[in-house]
């Protein structure tokens, strides 16, 4: 990452050298003068940005209290693995004595967890761009991303030269499963983040590189490397290592394999020199390192005796909507320091109501409320969240039903609220034969993100084939635009789902054939479309899920109506087989033609009653396909159709 800065960015060169020989200035005069602070220690505010889409990179508030737990238990040599040092190193293992603690005041002094999180496609690839959607001052805070990827590595940080000359990046990224030792990541990967942070605070790696001329980066395991140093005394010359071989030796003499700045993951230790040269970056003014623990900062950033300041009641739960006689877990989030709690659930059976983590069972249907109360000493904070758990009902809503979006006061649907610009939500702007919808402003939303809204169940047991119905509507913004619109369907209270329906933007989701450049509104019945999806016999229970899922890839707005779940001849539609696609005849006996005007067919898939795969044709390549269908039974069977546009689903009848 340090040479691409050099290779993409040349303007910032010149600036990065001069900020190195300056801090390497520093160094020099730091560890001459022995100026080092008496009691020699030093504490850094932190602030963990989750950069995600609703993903597992998503990491939960524990994942990253225990990576920051072990970051400093290996600064201060507190790991217990000490123990596991090559003799010959042991003496010179150093307590780096620096602290890194959560910040507990943001930068405007308002409370804070020291964790924030931003929904954004950007997680991936997980580059410097990320810094542009949150960034807090970096002479006040480490900033450390945590996204789904990070570059394709483990994770990457400026070096304070090239942080001092691009402030705006300053900061750590990191991937998710290099966090910490649980969640999503593992014990073997927790040496990661401190090995970030001695970049941030001017280590290299421990074969060296970033010190010879135009800071041309040397690849780990090179046999060149022996040339090279890491401008640290006591760390003995490498090539360095990717495997943990304690008895390495390169360059002649015995390798530091066990050095956090080494590629073993088999880290336990820095060196006293690597602490000097540590301790001599936080006291220098590039990339205003020695601000960062001066009294005046840890007291605007709360974090300046380690004193806890309760200032928020917060909570999270595994899942807002359930089924009667679910299990839903809850889980504290409130900050700081919190001593007592005190939880009230309506309408639900907790298995406590004190703990930080606990389970509630609701026995009827319906939307409830619930509020958290924490303390600590004579400090109490509060929530409440209305509305908060939605309990739906053991039997579904008739077959016939159907969901017009016109009476908000009996909806029939939840939406699954993303807090972002994304959201479904009911609009009067548009409907079809109707005055409202449900939609999303996709205009003005962010591309990556996926928004989703749930049908209450559907009472389909009684049916022998059974079909989901909707209108649609749904406008470009330019002819690339693939937003994306997915139907799935789930017989075990939303466990389990199953996708029965795909529609993209440059296909069957589009309703208007021209791109609009503006926020796009239907003018008209004819730019709606009503498109269907079909359910399989194993799925026609009582209890059918329904839920429609919307991925944005930063094109225009869409909108849902006249939402029916029923026998295909009872639903009131024009067409099942309506579109760019003709099928016929249905039903058919022994063949079946298909065809397209505009699109180039590529692969027909057959699926029988029961929704198993019984036929395949794939490189098809054609307008026109003739798919023989002599050898299976009588039925209702549906056919996907893969074409250049996208996939399109039909229900089709055997009889003979």
């Amino acid at each position: 990452m340090h040479q691409e800065i050099f290779q993409q960015y040349s303007a910032y060169n010149q600036g990065i050298i001069n900020a190195h020989n300056r801090l390497e200035e520093d160094t020099r005069a730091f560890l001459q003068d022995g100026t080092q602070k008496s009691d020699a220690q030093y504490v850094i505010p932190v602030v963990f940005h989750i950069i995600h889409n609703y993903g597992p990179e998503n990491i939960s508030d524990a994942q990253i209290h225990d990576a920051l737990k072990q970051v400093n238990l290996q600064f201060r040599k507190l790991n217990s693995d000490t123990n596991e040092i090559v003799a010959a190193f042991k003496p010179i293992a150093a307590d780096i004595e620096v602290e890194f603690r959560l910040a507990q005041l943001d930068p405007d002094g308002n409370c804070t967890s020291g964790i924030t999180r931003t929904a954004s496609s950007l997680t991936n690839p997980g580059n410097h761009d990320v810094k542009a959607l949150i960034h807090w001052p970096p002479d006040k805070y480490l900033n450390v991303y945590v996204c789904s990827q990070a570059a394709g590595l483990a994770g990457h940080a400026l070096l304070p030269s090239a942080a001092d000359t691009i402030p705006q990046w300053d900061g750590i990224v990191m991937q998710h499963s290099y966090v910490g030792t649980i969640g999503t990541s593992e014990y073997f990967r927790r040496t990661v983040l401190t090995h970030e942070i001695g970049h941030f605070l001017n280590l290299q790696h421990i074969w060296g590189g970033n010190n010879v001329p135009n800071y041309y980066y040397l690849p780990v395991a090179q046999s060149g490397n022996c040339a090279y140093d890491d401008d640290v005394a006591d760390t003995p010359n490498t090539i360095g290592w990717q495997s943990c071989n304690l008895s390495g030796n390169t360059c002649g003499e015995l390798d530091n394999v066990q050095n956090y700045m080494d590629y073993a993951y088999c880290g336990r230790m820095f060196t006293a020199g690597q602490k000097a040269r540590m301790h001599a970056c936080l006291n220098s003014s590039v990339a205003n390192r020695n601000k960062l623990w001066q009294p005046s900062n840890l007291l605007a950033t709360g974090t300046d005796d380690g004193t806890f300041y309760l200032c928020a009641a917060e909570f999270t739960s595994d899942k807002q909507i359930a089924c009667i006689g679910d299990t839903i877990t809850f889980s504290d989030l409130s900050f700081h320091g919190i001593e007592t709690r005190n939880w009230e659930f309506y309408g639900g059976t907790a298995s406590n109501l004190t703990d930080s983590v606990i389970k509630v069972v609701y026995t009827n249907p319906g939307k409830y409320a619930v509020k958290l109360t924490v303390g600590r000493g004579t400090q109490h904070e509060e929530i409440t969240k209305k509305g908060y758990i939605t309990i739906l009902p053991d039997e579904g809503l008739p077959h016939f039903h159907r969901e017009t979006f016109e009476d908000s006061t009996n909806a029939t649907y939840t939406i699954l609220h993303n807090q972002s610009p994304n959201d479904w939500q009911v609009t009067s702007v548009s409907g079809h034969q109707s005055q409202r919808s449900v939609f999303i402003d996709n205009f003005n939303g962010d591309a990556g993100i996926t928004s989703d809204f749930i049908l209450h169940p559907v009472n389909v047991s009684t049916l022998s084939s059974a079909v989901i119905s909707f209108d649609v509507a749904y406008a470009q913004r330019t002819t690339s635009d693939n937003d994306l619109l997915q139907i799935y369907i789930s017989t075990d209270c939303g466990e389990n789902w199953s996708i029965r329906r795909t529609l993209n933007g440059i296909g069957a989701l589009k309703t208007v054939s021209s791109t609009v450049p503006g926020n796009f509104i239907p003018a008209g019945s004819n730019e709606w479309n009503n498109q269907t999806a079909t359910i399989n016999t194993a799925s026609l229970v009582d209890d059918l899920l329904v839920r429609f899922s919307f991925r944005s890839a930063g094109g225009n707005n869409i909108y849902i109506d006249n939402i029916q779940v029923s026998h295909p001849d009872q639903l009131t539609i024009k067409d099942l087989n309506s579109g760019e696609l003709l099928l016929y005849p249905n039903p058919s006996n022994d063949y079946v033609t298909i065809h397209s005007t505009n699109e180039l067919l590529e692969r027909v898939l057959l699926f029988n009653p029961e929704g198993k795969l019984v036929l395949e044709k794939s490189g098809v390549n054609a307008r026109d396909f003739q798919l023989n269908t002599s050898d299976f039974s009588v039925g209702t069977y549906l056919i996907s159709i893969q074409t250049d546009q996208g996939i399109h689903q039909h229900i089709h009848i055997i009889s003979r």
